[in-house]
C-alpha cells in the first residue's frame, strides 16, 4: 500500500535523473571534442610555427649569396612578420578569424616560394650544405602544416556534427557551444601557380 503512494515519486525522480544524465552526456561529449579541437589547433600553430622558426635561418643563408635579392628576401621576413600577428581564438574559432590566419599564412608561403624560384640563379648557394638542409626542413615542414590542417578539419566535423544533430542542437546553444570553421584553401589555389626563371 504504501509502495504505490510513492510510486509516481519514484518514476519522477528515475525520469529527472535521466534527463540530467542525457543532458550531461551532451554537454560533456561537446566539451571533450571541443577540447580535441583545442588540441589541434595547437598542433596546427606548432607547425606555422617551425615554418616562421626556420625562415630567419634561410633567408640569412640566401642573404650572403644572393645580397641583392634584397626585396625578395624583406617580402619574406615581412609576410613572416604580419603571419605571427595574426592569431585565433582556439575556444571560438570562427570563419572570419580562420580566413585572416590563413591568408596570413599564405602571403608566407608566397614570398618563400619566390624566394626559393630566385636561388636557382645561384649554383653555389643551390649546393651549400646548410641551405639543403633548411630546404629539406622546410619541405618537411610544409607536410606537417598540410597534416595539421587536415587533423584539425577531422577534430571540428565530430563537434560541429554533435552539436547541430538533433536532439543535441537543442541544448548546444544553451551550452554555450557554437559551430567551429573548418580550414580551407585560399582563394586562388585551386589555380596552378605560375613560375618563372
Amino acid at each position: 500500500m504504501d509502495f504505490k503512494r510513492f510510486l509516481p515519486w519514484i518514476i519522477g525522480a528515475v525520469i529527472i535523473f535521466g534527463i540530467y544524465g542525457w543532458v550531461k552526456g551532451i554537454n560533456n561529449t561537446a566539451v571533450t571534442l571541443s577540447q580535441d579541437i583545442e588540441e589541434s589547433w595547437g598542433n596546427v600553430q606548432t607547425a606555422y610555427q617551425r615554418r616562421n622558426d626556420l625562415i630567419p635561418n634561410i633567408v640569412s643563408t640566401v642573404k650572403g649569396y644572393a645580397e641583392h635579392e634584397k626585396s625578395t628576401l624583406t617580402a619574406v621576413i615581412e609576410a613572416r612578420a604580419k603571419a605571427t600577428q595574426t592569431t585565433v581564438d582556439p575556444t571560438n574559432i570562427t570563419p572570419e578569424q580562420l580566413e585572416a590566419f590563413n591568408k596570413a599564412q599564405s602571403g608566407v608561403s608566397s614570398s618563400l616560394s619566390r624566394l626559393l624560384v630566385s636561388v636557382e640563379q645561384y649554383p653555389n648557394l643551390k649546393a651549400d650544405q646548410n641551405f639543403l638542409k633548411l630546404q629539406d626542413e622546410l619541405a618537411s615542414t610544409e607536410n606537417q602544416i598540410l597534416t595539421a590542417r587536415t587533423r584539425f578539419n577531422e577534430a571540428v566535423k565530430p563537434y560541429n556534427t554533435h552539436i547541430k544533430t538533433f536532439p543535441n542542437s537543442l541544448f548546444a546553444g544553451m551550452f554555450g557551444f557554437k559551430e567551429k570553421a573548418y580550414f580551407n584553401a585560399v582563394e586562388g589555389a585551386d589555380k596552378a601557380p605560375e613560375v618563372k626563371f
